[in-house]
């Protein structure tokens, strides 16, 4: 039985954790990013991947800093490293210990997408396919060989958080369908075509902000590949007003500026976007407030969305 150290940290990794142990390979150690304040009380929270791996009476590391402290894993002479979503860079010293070498679940079509957040971009770029790749590392980031890869469809009505779970159970399978030949090389590596790189680093701050300039089919784009985290933006009234869902729509028998709340009915207000588009809003989060359905926030009354507001101003 070949010895494997797993490395990962947040919900995108348990299922290929789960995985693992399911089909009794030999988790020798479990490595994740140290526990964290969480919360609006910053309760101190173990990772999902900490949780699962407790479950199962497996051995946890947690290194602060991993290049300063990794002599534990080169000792325990792994015969191969899993990493998934781990955050954190693995050292030379142990990217060249396991006989086997590190392996990585990567939530893209590479090279497309390399980064920490392939998901969002893939939505936010209006891509109708993504999936996954299994790849040796690399100490370049997501440069290294392919080694599997399987696509996952995206659907109209997916978001960030119905793809993280589609490309998690798919990457669990595909990682579970890769080791056998892996260990057996039977699989010939293929090196990432530089020319075709794309890049999704983690999401800044003033990409969550909506750019109502853009035509509505980019901006439900935009809005989806925020949803349910970190959510898209604007502003209302000066306010920010966190914006959870919107459909493109049919064009109505009025327009009006750019950001314009030009009609509103009983579940939702309609924008005026670019391209002479519009987007009508469904779902909301006024500043100070809960997430709701603007229906549920027109009942309290209906002045609180306002024809003529430009939103964004």
């Amino acid at each position: 039985m070949k010895r494997i150290v797993f490395m990962g940290t947040p919900d995108f990794a348990v299922p290929v954790l789960q995985k693992l142990l399911e089909l009794n390979y030999d988790i020798v150690l479990v490595v994740t990013q140290p526990d964290r304040p969480k919360g609006r009380k910053k309760v101190i929270t173990p990772p999902p991947v900490k949780e699962e791996a407790i479950k199962h009476n497996l051995e946890v590391f947690q290194p602060e800093k991993l290049r300063d402290d990794f002599k534990m894993i080169i000792d325990l002479k792994p015969d191969l490293i899993v990493t998934a979503a781990y955050g954190q860079i693995l050292p030379r010293e142990i990217l060249e210990s396991p006989s086997y070498g590190c392996i990585n679940v990567h939530a893209s079509l590479l090279p497309e997408l390399r980064g920490g957040a392939p998901i969002h971009y893939a939505i936010m770029q209006g891509k109708d396919v993504t999936g996954v790749t299994i790849m040796y590392m690399a100490e370049k980031l997501d440069a290294g060989d392919i080694l599997t890869q399987v696509e996952v469809p995206i659907e109209q009505d997916d978001h960030v958080g119905t793809m993280h779970d589609k490309l998690s159970q798919a990457g669990a399978n595909l990682l579970i369908e890769t080791l056998p030949s892996l260990f057996n090389n039977e699989i010939t590596p293929r090196k990432q075509d530089e020319s075709l790189v794309t890049f999704a680093s983690n999401i800044k701050r003033e990409e969550e902000r909506i750019d109502w300039s853009k035509s509505a089919k980019e901006i439900v784009n935009h809005i989806r590949g925020l949803h349910p985290w970190p959510v898209a933006f604007t502003t209302y009234e000066g306010q920010v007003m966190k914006i959870w869902w919107g459909e493109e729509t049919s064009p109505l028998n009025k327009s009006g500026n750019i950001g314009e709340i030009i009609e509103k009915d009983s579940n939702g207000f309609y924008v005026q976007c670019g391209n002479k588009s519009i987007v009508k809003i469904s779902e909301i989060q006024p500043a100070g407030k809960k997430r709701m359905l603007v229906e549920d926030y027109l009942k309290g009354s209906q002045d609180r969305i306002k024809l003529g507001v430009k939103l964004g101003d």
